[in-house]
């Protein structure tokens, strides 16, 4: 732990410089070092990113056409495939492994990894993490259970198909289905792993946060991003050892016979002497990390935008106290919101209404958030660069999604629409676009800090646009059809004559989502060929504020090659006057953290 001792002093800043020699291993696979772990949970995470597209794209494609035969479900699905035509347990399996990996693998580790790892040190003054130890064994645990997920889908008896909730007796009993038996297993090890990475990860988060701010970095000057990472990590290790619990649970009624989760079970007329269990009890464990988990995937991305914002408005943040005591409400209320997932398990009404106040409370923080980002668009000097405008298409996403959230946390008008399309479409909307325009606008927006090289921005544009048409022609739809009774997680609905008029609308839906889904090529076209081939960046080429900007564009061992700045003002004094009217520092329209403050200059802190 001596990287607790060495990493605020202030004078060894010499030896930084000349650091000794790294081999290929140490640099690039075993690495300590912040910044290089925050590029591998990157690139696991958008590899995660494909296969979990891809096989969304195959279930959609089912969907839309249920009785067709399709050569690329044979050639990728095999026995679970033959003739080309979707077997119902494999299309259950697809949407299970695309939902843990999208939630867990990809939003949860991709986002929070990644720039959690690279901003903490860098915007707070920090040579590193506390501990570049657990760093690096946290990415590798995220690592190995990300192997684990992937092998549990080359299983024989086929992999987990419970849906990504898992909810007992069908995960519960190998012998109930198929996808019952190693395949669930594995996921269970594999999810037992995770959040293991997770915890490592989250506390060394809140150590760094608390204990290596450089001089003058005091909690009101901290950027909004590190807020969000710090409430996020605070979230995560409070919540992920309840699903831990819940995952060891199951696998000790699977493996050992106990009954935690299970009772009075037949099966094929067999009595099964498991006696006295609840799975109302799994689903309370579940949902307790589940919905924090929510909030563990959009803080960070919402941290982002705050600052992507107020950098491409070249204004300050709006509310900046505000911000971070909604992050801080959001945090709190997480906890207490879990049962509305529930209300249709024979909850006590009562109970449901206590549930339904505190869902309705969590929408006042996040309104909050969302018109003070109005209100820092409003008037400001827009630079309208890929990272800005899917930070404004969050704005845009987050809303309508979190509407449709007023209605599913209502009790009585969530009965209606449970399990249906409706459903898919609220939380897609709400947490899985808008988290992930968020971890693109940081990577657009930071790119040029973890590589050294700007990406394309007309490449940047294209994506935007197709992507934000296509995914709200892929969610919108399904907010109707949802009300129209279409169950979730049905492989086909041509046995029910009532939904035929939906066929048409659900062929549509895929087709947004096959051209959503291509244009995701061109993004990493121009993510991976401007690592290499991209124009190279200048230190700052955003004009930002923030202490990131004043480290070198190679990266180096500690960060700052002399002493760490010091802070003099918060992180979002943007065109910034004095009384004549002129700019702070003449002809910039920013001011950074490191720069003191100028002679009768007051400080902001909104």
């Amino acid at each position: 732990m001596s990287a607790l001792a060495t990493a605020p002093a202030q004078d060894h800043h010499d030896d930084h410089g000349h650091h000794h020699k790294q081999s290929f291993i140490t640099k690039y696979i075993f690495s300590t070092d912040h910044k290089m772990i925050s590029k591998q949970y990157l690139i696991t995470g958008i590899i995660m990113g494909i296969v979990g597209i891809m096989m969304s794209v195959l279930f959609r494609m089912q969907l839309a056409w249920p009785e067709e035969s399709f050569a690329i479900f044979e050639a990728l699905l095999g026995k679970w495939a033959p003739d080309g035509v979707m077997t119902p347990s494999i299309y259950l399996a697809l949407v299970t492994i695309h939902g843990t990996i999208m939630v867990f693998f990809v939003l949860t580790a991709g986002l929070s990894g990644t720039f959690s790892n690279l901003l903490i040190p860098l915007q707070i003054g920090a040579r590193d993490m506390a501990s570049g130890f657990l760093n690096m064994v946290s990415y590798w645990l995220f690592f190995v259970s990300s192997v684990i997920m992937l092998a549990s889908l080359f299983i024989e008896s086929g992999p987990a198909n419970a849906g990504w909730t898992i909810y007992p007796p069908l995960s519960a009993l190998p012998q109930a289905i198929g996808g019952s038996g190693l395949g669930m297993t594995l996921w269970l090890i594999s999810l037992a792993i995770f959040i293991a990475s997770s915890l490592l990860g989250s506390l060394n988060y809140i150590v760094t946060v608390l204990n290596l701010r450089t001089k003058g970095m005091s909690m009101t000057r901290l950027p909004l991003t590190i807020w969000a990472f710090f409430v996020t990590a605070i979230i995560g290790v409070v919540s992920f050892p309840v699903l831990l619990s819940a995952a060891l649970l199951l696998i000790m009624d699977r493996s050992f016979g106990t009954s935690f989760f299970l009772s009075d079970i037949y099966i094929s007329g067999e009595v099964l002497s498991h006696q006295g269990g609840s799975p109302v009890l799994f689903e309370h464990l579940f949902w307790f990390l589940g919905h924090p988990e929510v909030y563990i995937v959009i803080l960070p991305a919402m941290g982002i935008v705050s600052e992507v914002m107020a950098t491409n408005a070249r204004k300050p943040i709006f509310g900046y106290r505000a911000m971070v005591a909604s992050i801080l409400a959001i945090a709190f209320l997480s906890t207490i919101v879990w049962g509305h997932h529930m209300f249709v398990s024979g909850m006590n009404p009562f109970l449901g209404s206590v549930f339904t106040f505190t869902t309705l409370l969590i929408a006042i923080p996040s309104a909050v958030k969302a018109f003070n980002w109005i209100t820092t668009l409003w008037k400001g000097n827009l630079q309208m660069n890929p990272a800005m405008l899917f930070s404004i298409g969050f704005v845009s996403t987050f809303i309508t999604g979190g509407l449709t959230g007023i209605i599913l946390g209502d009790s009585t008008l969530d009965i209606n629409v449970h399990d249906t399309y409706f459903v898919i479409a609220h939380f897609h909307l709400v947490m899985g676009i808008s988290a992930i325009y968020g971890l693109l606008a940081g990577v657009y927006h930071w790119f040029p800090k973890m590589f050294g090289r700007m990406m394309n921005k007309n490449m940047g544009y294209v994506h935007f646009w197709i992507t934000a048409v296509g995914a709200y022609g892929v969610f919108f739809p399904m907010h109707f059809i949802g009300l129209a009774g279409l169950p979730r997680r049905y492989y086909t609905n041509t046995a029910f004559p009532y939904f035929d008029d939906l066929a048409d609308v659900n062929v549509i839906i895929t087709i947004f989502a096959l051209i959503t889904a291509a244009v995701q090529v061109l993004f990493l076209w121009n993510f991976f060929a401007s690592i290499f081939y991209g124009r190279k960046a200048t230190q700052n080429p955003w004009n930002a504020t923030t202490l990131e900007w004043t480290t070198p564009v190679e990266h180096i061992h500690g960060n700052w090659p002399g002493e760490i700045p010091y802070v003099y003002r918060w992180p979002y004094d943007y065109s910034k006057t004095n009384e004549d009217g002129e700019y702070v520092i003449k002809g910039q329209d920013f001011v950074p953290q490191n720069i003191p403050l100028q002679e009768n200059e007051e400080e902001l802190n909104h």
